[in-house]
C-alpha cells in the first residue's frame, strides 16, 4: 500500500481509500456482516481510510455498527460530508445544518470524531470566511481533525485558506473533487459538482499541482465505464449496463476511445482495464487520493494492484488522448 499525509491528522492515509457509496450499502440491503468481512479484508492489504457521507442513506449506520466493535478506531482515516443541499436543491450551507450534520454523523459512526470532514457542496453566495469559522469552531470541539470541500472550485479553496491565513485559524487541509481518465462531460449531480479533467479545466489542475492539496478524487472509475463491464465498441451493453448519471456523464464518443486504448494498454501490461484507469489518476503529479468502492474482495485485490502498475508519462497522455 502506498500512503499520504494530510495536516490535521496524525496517521498516514492510503492513497485507495475505501469508498461506501455503493448500492447495497446506500441501501441497507448489505448484511452488517458481509460488510465487516469485506472492510476487513480491505484493512488486511493496507487500506485504512474510508470515505462515507451523511447523504450515502444507510451506509453511515453500516459503517459505524462496524466501527463500534472494532478496537482499532486510531489506526483508521475516517471521512465524511455533511451539507448536501435538500432534495428540492435548496442549500443547507449553514452553521446550523453543518453542526446538525456532523453530529448526527458521529452519532452513527460511534465516534467521538472524523478525521476528515469535507461540506458536501459549497454555496457561493455564503462567505468562505463564515464556513472557516464554523469549521475551525467543530476542530476546537474536537469533533473534526482535517477538513475541506467536496465539489468546492480552486478558487473557494484560495479564498478560504486566505481567509484562514488573515485570521490564524487552520485551513482547509482537504479537496474531493471529481477526477477520471473518463471525462465527465456533463453533471449527472444535484448542485454545482466539480470536476478536474477535460481541456477546460487545465487552470484549476495547475492550482491543485502548484499547492499539492490533498486530493480525494471520487467517481474515479466514471460510476463503471472504466473499470471492463463492456468493451469499447459495445454501446448497447454500455447503455444496459451504466446507472443514468454514468450515461450522462460519461457516454461520450472521446470517453469511448479513452476506454479503448485503456483495454490495448492493459492487454499489453496483464492488467486489467480498471487498473490502468486507477493507475493514471494516482500517477498524476498531483495529491491523489483514489475513492472507490470494494464491493468483493476480488474488486479490492483489483484496486490495490492498481498501485503497481506503471505508466510512462507518453502512456499517460496517450490514453487522455493527448497523443
Amino acid at each position: 500500500m502506498k500512503y499520504g499525509s494530510i495536516n490535521g491528522v496524525n496517521k498516514p492515509a492510503s492513497r485507495i481509500v475505501f469508498g461506501t457509496a455503493y448500492a447495497a450499502l446506500v441501501s441497507g440491503d448489505q448484511e452488517p456482516e458481509e460488510f465487516g468481512a469485506l472492510i476487513e479484508t480491505a484493512i488486511d492489504t493496507g487500506i485504512n481510510t474510508i470515505d462515507t457521507a451523511k447523504q450515502y442513506g444507510a451506509a453511515q449506520d453500516t459503517v459505524g455498527a462496524w466501527l463500534a466493535h472494532y478496537r482499532q478506531r486510531d489506526q483508521l482515516v475516517i471521512e465524511t460530508k455533511g451539507c448536501h443541499p435538500s432534495e428540492d436543491g435548496t442549500s443547507r450551507v449553514t452553521e446550523e445544518d453543518l453542526s446538525n450534520d456532523l453530529l448526527e454523523s458521529l452519532d452513527k459512526l460511534h465516534t467521538s470524531y472524523v478525521d476528515v470532514y469535507l461540506l458536501h457542496r459549497d454555496d457561493p453566495s455564503v462567505p468562505a470566511g463564515d464556513i472557516v469559522e464554523w469549521l475551525n469552531a467543530q476542530h476546537r470541539a474536537g469533533r473534526i481533525h482535517a477538513f475541506g470541500g467536496s465539489n468546492w472550485t480552486p478558487k473557494r479553496i484560495q479564498e478560504a485558506n486566505d481567509y484562514a491565513a488573515a485570521h490564524d485559524l487552520i485551513p482547509f487541509a482537504v479537496s474531493s473533487p471529481n477526477y477520471s481518465l473518463a471525462v465527465q462531460e456533463d453533471n449527472p449531480w444535484m448542485g454545482d459538482c466539480s470536476t478536474l479533467n477535460g481541456a477546460s479545466m487545465a487552470e484549476d489542475r495547475a492550482w491543485y499541482r502548484a499547492n499539492q492539496l490533498p486530493m480525494f478524487a471520487y467517481s474515479v472509475l466514471g460510476r463503471g465505464f472504466m473499470t471492463g463491464m463492456f468493451a469499447s465498441d459495445d454501446l448497447d451493453t454500455a447503455e444496459q449496463r451504466l446507472d443514468e448519471a454514468a450515461r450522462k456523464g460519461y457516454c461520450y464518443p472521446d470517453n469511448f476511445e479513452r476506454l479503448r486504448r485503456a483495454e490495448i494498454l492493459a492487454a499489453r501490461k496483464s492488467a486489467s482495464v480498471a487498473q490502468i484507469a486507477i493507475a493514471w489518476v494516482l500517477s498524476q503529479d498531483l495529491n491523489v487520493y483514489a475513492l472507490l468502492s470494494c464491493t468483493s474482495p476480488a474488486i479490492i485485490a483489483s484496486n490495490v494492484g492498481a498501485l503497481a502498475v506503471d505508466l510512462t508519462p507518453e502512456e499517460m497522455r496517450w490514453l487522455n488522448l493527448e497523443e
